[in-house]
């Protein structure tokens, strides 16, 4: 959808601004916003380049450079690092050669980490796209990622 189809889906209004990023980041195959929709958003808004970069990087959910086609975020809230985030982090590190960031060579992967992603009841979390993953050690780790991997059809 283009940048015009979706301001005019929301409306122009500041409040909107952040279902706007969202729907412009997940339009990109690569999951990130770039400069040129940041400058097109800005004339569909009227509001500075800079109000709008100041908002999309406030948030970890937002990027501006390319990502994979799985976004896995690891929940560093309190409950999850009590329990086990750091070797949540160190297990996906491990299995996909990665570190919290970065994208695999093969633009499968990026690893990130989160503030919260509101499931402490199974710390330690996780969510790969949309799908939340909770109650993890480095067995499971390595499993999802490998059934990943096996439909991609790449190495598990």
């Amino acid at each position: 959808m283009m940048i015009k189809k979706i301001v005019k889906k929301h409306g122009n209004k500041k409040e909107n601004l952040l279902q706007i990023l969202h729907d412009i980041q997940s339009q990109n195959p690569k999951s990130y916003i770039t400069e040129e929709d940041i400058n097109t958003l800005s004339r569909e808004m009227i509001i500075s380049v800079s109000e709008i970069k100041g908002t999309a990087s406030f948030y970890t959910m937002f990027s501006f450079t390319p990502r994979g086609k799985y976004i896995i975020r690891v929940c560093e809230s309190p409950p999850c690092h009590i329990l086990g985030a750091q070797t949540i982090f160190e297990a996906i590190e491990s299995k996909l050669g990665v570190k919290a960031g970065e994208t695999t060579d093969d633009g499968l992967f990026t690893l990130e980490g989160t503030s919260c992603l509101g499931i402490c009841g199974v710390a330690p979390a996780m969510m790969i796209n949309d799908e939340a993953y909770g109650n993890l050690n480095e067995e499971k780790i390595y499993k999802i990622l490998g059934q990943i991997q096996e439909k991609e059809g790449g190495k598990a």
